[in-house]
């Protein structure tokens, strides 16, 4: 056994060594200073060929003010809602910084400064690794910044050094940025909402951060910035920093700040593209949006300068030759969203996000969140279809000579034989565009002629998770696929991005072989390669048979279907058009091999972001996809694809089994694109409205494969020429999804919702 006098050595020792650690890690470290952390560097984006694209950052949107220059009711706004200890405590919280070590030691993330002291560090010294290290530095240098500073003095650079969004670094620039006032004149009311930003300016800025999480919308921002807004000033009043009277006229009225405004640089499509990367260096790293926007990156980008300004330019011009804003109201609204993929790749070369943050449009249409796609997603119903086999012959590939019946307002069945209902228990009854009678067709003529009943029907046949399955191994995003998989589910309620969809289509282009979408090669900070940006790897997403028929099928779309303005292209090319329910948006997606380029076109209410009818639109009864959206695309790829030469695709092999209207195998007819100038006969261009009849007798029957008495009454389902979205039953019928936009769809490419 040791001797007392050893064990009170060794105590004396190891607490000896522990002081005298501690006094040389505080006279280590540095006071951090708040000039030192004001100097600003710009980000650097540069062009796919490596020229420089823009330099933007923080640059004079950064500037310091003493504590004279910060009205009270800033200071104690910060004091009473972040740290109401802050003029008596010693500038750390040991229980803080304990409870960040305990969740790093298991694995979990830490918390940031939980006192205006430890935050004015984080602000402005430290780098932001969660590390145990970097926390026992904090803390040493909060110590000594409590011991060596005045409680002013430290509120002072907090309040410099803190980032409010929108790219403002301290008071002055938030003061600036959100009232156009210095923050001297900052009222209580307006002081609470900028301390409301410091919780996290992505979701407390009410004019909404979709592009960078699409839960961060207009709506939900303003609700939670008003929510802490109205909490901080409560705080302050119970706190005895406002009397009833200034908490009363503060409270009156909430302050909504002026909107956003575009920086240098940030102008025309430059804006959209330098968000689209932001994005993905955000999502492809831990840096967090304070860090990005503090500068010294530079970003190199896949987009390519002639291509951008192709497509930008195709828009401008389609938008000149068919809209007319100023005579035309129904004119007024329009919105275009486009994006450019190469195949077997993944590198978005192009996109077309808007009008430019310089004319107030913020929100990437690019990215879109909330626009159906209609029947752009019937390639995918029919790839499951292929891949999958229907529920009567399951594993045996469907071949898209098989017929279904293609009359208007069919009844929609179930596998087991019963069918869809109405809320109300009457019969769903699927609609096409116009009562035309088709009869039976195949698969090939329905998509031709985007008509919805073979698809909604053949969807269900098939299961609609394996239709989401094959659209997710596309390159499809999960969560902008509708979560209720209805038999609306076919024919285009989901809401992807104009890149992702782009990107989808890709993998047709490339015999079935998949890369996600991505708009950055390589990051670096002063010069120095930072990881994390590989390209993403190139996968089999689907049999190359079956992305080969789809390619197959989709060029007949273009040669004698509803997609035949897209044959001025000149050169082998295959594609989809999409219109949805209430003609709320118009969309074309094709592609070569060399090139996959969506178009979207919608209507948006500028309050509140729906989407509005573009039923009377250029002049015309109704928007369809094979008309303005087409347009624009082939005009962008005349341009984007000038002296490439054409591959054409390569040959799709017969797959599947052909079934005749009675179900029996029939012989495989040969098919071959013909080259017309005339489309095949089509419905009519007017989409009809939903309307809801009295319940059919039992007797009516309008199942797939039997039966052709098809008149009985009931709820509807309806669609336009490119087989519109529809309302869509419950439980047996269920809804489906709404047409509210936000952004941040874009996935690995943009934001974290990616």
């Amino acid at each position: 056994m040791p001797s007392w006098k050893l064990v009170t050595g060794l105590f004396v020792g190891f607490v000896g060594t522990l002081v005298a650690m501690v006094g040389i890690g505080f006279a280590m470290v540095q006071i951090p200073s708040e000039n030192i952390a004001a100097k600003s560097q710009n980000n650097v984006y540069y062009w796919a060929d490596k020229s420089q694209m823009v330099a933007t950052g923080t640059g004079v949107n950064r500037q310091n003010v003493t504590i004279d220059k910060i009205p009270e009711a800033m200071q104690w706004a910060v004091i009473s809602a972040e740290n109401k200890s802050f003029y008596k405590d010693s500038g750390v919280d040991p229980m803080g910084i304990a409870r960040a070590l305990a969740n790093m030691a298991r694995g979990g993330q830490t918390q940031g400064g939980s006192t205006i002291t430890q935050q004015f560090v984080k602000n402005t010294y430290l780098s932001q690794d969660q590390t145990v290290t970097r926390k026992f530095k904090e803390m040493f240098i909060s110590i000594k910044v409590g011991t060596k500073l005045k409680k002013p003095q430290i509120l002072q650079g907090y309040l410099n050094t803190s980032y409010y969004g929108r790219g403002a670094y301290g008071i002055q620039a938030a003061a600036q940025t959100y009232y156009g006032k210095d923050a001297v004149n900052l009222k209580p009311s307006e002081c609470a909402f900028l301390a409301a930003l410091l919780k996290g300016p992505t979701y407390y800025d009410p004019a909404g951060n979709p592009d960078l999480d699409k839960a961060a919308s207009q709506a939900a921002n303003t609700q939670r910035s008003k929510e802490r807004w109205r909490w901080i000033l409560g705080e302050m009043h119970k706190d005895k920093h406002l009397t009833d009277e200034q908490y009363q006229e503060a409270l009156a009225k909430y302050p909504y700040p002026q909107g956003r405004k575009a920086t240098k640089g940030m102008t025309g499509q430059i804006s959209y593209l330098a968000d689209t990367a932001k994005k993905y260096v955000l999502n492809h790293s831990n840096i967090t949006e304070a860090d990005f926007d503090r500068g010294g990156y530079q970003i190199y980008t896949t987009f390519k300068k002639d291509k951008v300004n192709a497509l930008s330019a195709a828009v401008k011009k389609v938008q000149k030759e068919r809209l007319d804003p100023k005579h035309r109201s129904l004119d007024k609204y329009v919105q275009f969203g486009a994006a450019s993929v190469v195949p077997r790749d993944g590198a978005i070369v192009a996109l077309y996000g808007g009008d430019g943050y310089e004319n107030g449009h913020f929100t990437n249409n690019a990215d879109t969140s909330g626009v159906p796609v209609g029947s752009t997603w019937k390639p995918f119903v029919l790839a499951a279809a292929m891949e999958y086999g229907t529920s009567k012959q399951p594993g045996t590939p469907v071949s898209p000579l098989s017929k279904y019946n293609g009359n208007d307002h069919l009844k929609v069945v179930k596998p087991d034989g019963s069918y869809y209902l109405n809320k109300d228990n009457s019969y769903f009854f699927q609609n096409n565009e116009s009562p035309h009678k088709w009869g039976y067709i195949t698969l090939r003529k329905a998509m031709e002629q985007s008509i919805n009943t073979p698809f909604v029907q053949l969807g269900v046949d098939v299961g609609m998770t394996h239709v989401r399955d094959v659209a997710k191994s596309a390159g499809i995003l999960n969560q902008s696929m509708s979560q209720d998989l209805n038999p609306s589910f076919a024919i285009g309620t989901s809401t992807p991005s104009a890149i992702r969809m782009a990107d989808a289509y890709a993998t047709f282009a490339a015999s079935g072989n998949q890369a996600d979408p991505y708009s950055v090669t390589a990051l670096k900070k002063d010069g120095q390669d930072q990881p994390g940006f590989d390209k993403p790897k190139v996968k089999q997403a689907m049999d190359a048979d079956v992305a080969n028929n789809v390619t197959d099928v989709l060029q007949n779309v273009i040669q004698n279907g509803t997609g035949t303005n897209a044959k001025a292209l000149g050169r082998t090319a295959a594609g989809k058009t999409g219109t949805t329910d209430k003609n709320k948006s118009a969309w074309f997606v094709g592609y070569t091999q060399q090139l996959s380029t969506s178009v979207a076109m919608f209507r948006e209410n500028p309050k509140d972001h729906e989407l509005l009818s573009m039923n009377g639109t250029a002049g015309k009864d109704s928007i369809h996809g094979g008309d303005i959206p087409t347009l624009v695309w082939t005009e962008y790829m005349k341009a984007a694809l000038k002296n490439a030469n054409d591959p054409g695709f390569p040959e799709a092999t017969k797959i599947g089994e052909v079934q005749d209207e009675a179900g029996a195998p029939s012989p495989t007819p040969s098919v071959t694109i013909t080259p017309s100038e005339t489309p095949s006969d089509s419905p009519s261009p007017t989409p009809s409205e939903t309307a809801t009849s009295p319940s059919p007798s039992p007797s009516d029957s309008c199942q797939f494969g039997w039966g052709n008495n098809c008149n009985a009454t009931g709820g509807t389902g309806n669609g336009g020429t490119d087989g519109g979205t529809t309302p869509t039953p419950t439980a047996t019928d269920t809804t489906g999804t709404g047409n509210s936009r936000g952004n941040g769809n874009g996935g690995i490419f943009a934001g974290q919702n990616g």
